[in-house]
């Protein structure tokens, strides 16, 4: 998918929140008392790791559709590509394996292979909670940055869960492009009750975010997105998909609108040999 930095910027720091996740399983209660949100994220950024090293097991394919709109909204061109997705020692990796419906050519393959290559070894050397590729922001960083409100319950897609409402705190002393982007952001994020685990998200910018002070990009206030997550084969939760809108300048020139959607399904479960994972070779199980 092809995307600005600002639009991987404000996807980093948007997966930073999908650190919400890997609680033991508890039994959900009406009648229960409301969590304290600050204390349920910290203790999920806890267990974050024992969701890490279950994700190694799997591999799954995804679909990435990306639409330039014009002023009116309407498209005026659209690119595909579909990847083949897995973790390596916490980091998702993905490699492309189609763009615009077309295998890639020998020529793709190759750059394609060499990328992958570097980018596992990269993962393998680079401890789980620190970023392969461009800004990140940890979940107490993030704790320090939002002002959390309005927790409640509530039953998303059959399932009781708990939901609150975070937004950026202008006053709030950042370092760094994910830190500074947070600011800008306002959202709700769905926890599934039983299993403690991000089911929805939902993301906008409440204000224009510069990126080198407006000189490199401009995201604009409205800007928004959302993603999901749901339980793949009873045993682990994995995202499932999402979709977003994104509206920015470049260069301070180049307007441009995005409306991106991405689709991630056929989960399996694979062993990785040392040497084919540096080529990020999978081999599924006969029973996934």
């Amino acid at each position: 998918m092809l995307l600005s930095r600002g639009t991987k910027t404000a996807i980093a720091v948007l997966a930073s929140l999908q650190a919400l996740s890997a609680l033991s399983a508890q039994t959900p209660s009406a009648a229960a008392p409301m969590p304290d949100i600050p204390t349920l994220m910290k203790e999920v950024d806890k267990h974050q790791k024992e969701l890490e090293k279950v994700r190694e097991n799997y591999t799954y394919s995804s679909l990435q559709t990306t639409q330039e709109l014009d002023s009116n909204g309407q498209v005026k061109k659209t690119e595909t590509e579909e990847g083949e997705d897995f973790f390596v020692n916490g980091h998702a990796i993905e490699r492309t394996v189609k763009k615009n419906g077309q295998p890639l050519n020998e020529h793709e393959e190759k750059k394609e292979t060499e990328r992958i290559t570097k980018l596992v070894e990269k993962a393998e050397k680079t401890p789980p909670g620190q970023p392969l590729e461009g800004p990140d922001i940890t979940v107490s960083r993030l704790l320090d940055i939002m002002d959390v409100r309005n927790p409640r319950r509530e039953t998303f897609r059959g399932r009781a869960t708990i939901l609150f409402d975070f937004v950026g705190r202008k006053d709030a002393k950042t370092h760094g492009l994910a830190e500074d982007a947070s600011k800008k952001l306002q959202g709700t994020v769905w926890v599934d009750e039983a299993d403690r685990e991000i089911a929805h998200l939902e993301v906008s910018f409440i204000d224009n975010f510069h990126v080198a002070g407006g000189l490199l990009a401009n995201i604009q206030k409205g800007s928004n997105f959302h993603f999901d997550q749901a339980p793949v084969n009873g045993q682990l939760w994995l995202p499932t998909g999402g979709e977003g809108t994104m509206q920015a300048r470049v260069l301070l020139v180049k307007g441009f609108r995005q409306h991106f959607t991405e689709r991630d399904y056929d989960y399996k479960q694979f062993h990785v040999d040392a040497e084919p994972a540096k080529e990020a070779k999978v081999t599924p199980d006969k029973k996934p």
